[in-house]
């Protein structure tokens, strides 16, 4: 079922026909009310009684706002135009909201791809695209479109690691936009029924549960040290390889391979050390 205008007319010219069928209506019964003779009395009771009940046909409009009109209970179209509007008195009316709306699920604890335990919590800004599809599609489409939301998010938590192992994979941490992407992208699938686009679904939340948290803590520090160990010893070689070639081209000192080697252990141990180094000075002869 998709969305179609429905019929209404501008309420403010309305409003002036109702006001001119009740003075006459008025003007018909007065006469019998003060007892003089009026046949047509009943014509005037019967014209108040039609003019009354044409009141019931007016409703408001508000900006971003649609109202979904039933006639006995058959979809008689939706009303966007913006403020009084008159309808079909026989026409039930619903108002539905257009605007853009966000909500924050709650912290679901979903196991990543790697079966690790996490805790993961979104942000979804959608809003009504089609209010025949939201009205009739779907029982009440804001429970629907909360309840979806966590099932796609549940859904794409279990297809990524929490951290990258991987250059090439993304990873729930690293990755963001990629995430987010297909986060929006799971719940449009599954919302596209009830008649919602989704405006931007992003991760508000990610850690991991407190069951493995420590260890996951050590596990990432140990990560990180390792990381900065190789930085420096890449960076202690190249220096040692630049003393080295120093020393030879200029012709400083000439020493054997067992003296390049104690030299090059001892410039490691300065370079590589977490410490300051002290030295002991040499001021004797070279061997």
């Amino acid at each position: 079922m998709n969305e179609r205008h429905g019929f209404s007319v501008a309420g403010i010219p309305f409003i002036g026909l109702c006001i001119v069928l009740a003075a006459i209506g008025i003007a018909l019964v007065l006469p019998a009310a003060q007892g003089q003779p009026a046949p047509p009395a009943i014509a005037g009771v019967i014209l108040l009684a039609i003019d009354g009940f044409m009141l019931k046909g007016f409703f408001q409009v508000a900006p971003n706002e649609g109202q979904v009109l039933q006639l006995f209970g058959k979809y008689a179209g939706t009303v966007r135009h913006e403020g009084l509007r008159w309808t079909n008195p026989f026409c039930s009316r619903r108002r539905i909201s257009l605007r853009v709306r966000n909500f924050e699920s709650g912290k679901l604890k979903v196991n990543d791809n790697d079966g690790n335990p996490i805790e993961i919590g979104a942000v979804v800004v959608w809003q009504v695209l089609d209010t025949a599809e939201a009205v009739f599609c779907v029982d009440d489409y804001e429970n629907f479109v909360h309840i979806q939301s966590e099932s796609a998010l549940r859904q794409m938590a279990q297809s990524y690691p929490y951290d990258a192992h991987d250059d090439g994979k993304p990873s729930l941490r690293s990755h963001g936009d990629v995430i987010n992407s297909h986060l929006r992208d799971e719940i449009q699938t599954r919302l596209g029924k009830a008649g919602v686009q989704v405006v931007e679904a992003r991760i508000s939340h990610l850690a991991y549960a407190q069951e493995i948290a420590q260890a996951m803590l050590q596990r990432q520090q140990a990560g990180a040290i390792i990381a900065a160990r190789t930085k420096i010893v890449e960076g202690a070689v190249s220096m040692v390889e630049m003393a080295l070639d120093q020393l030879n081209r200029r012709g400083v000192v000439s020493l054997d391979e067992e003296r390049k080697a104690a030299m090059v252990s001892n410039l490691l141990v300065v370079l590589c050390g977490e410490r300051g180094s002290q030295p002991v000075l040499n001021t004797g002869t070279l061997y």
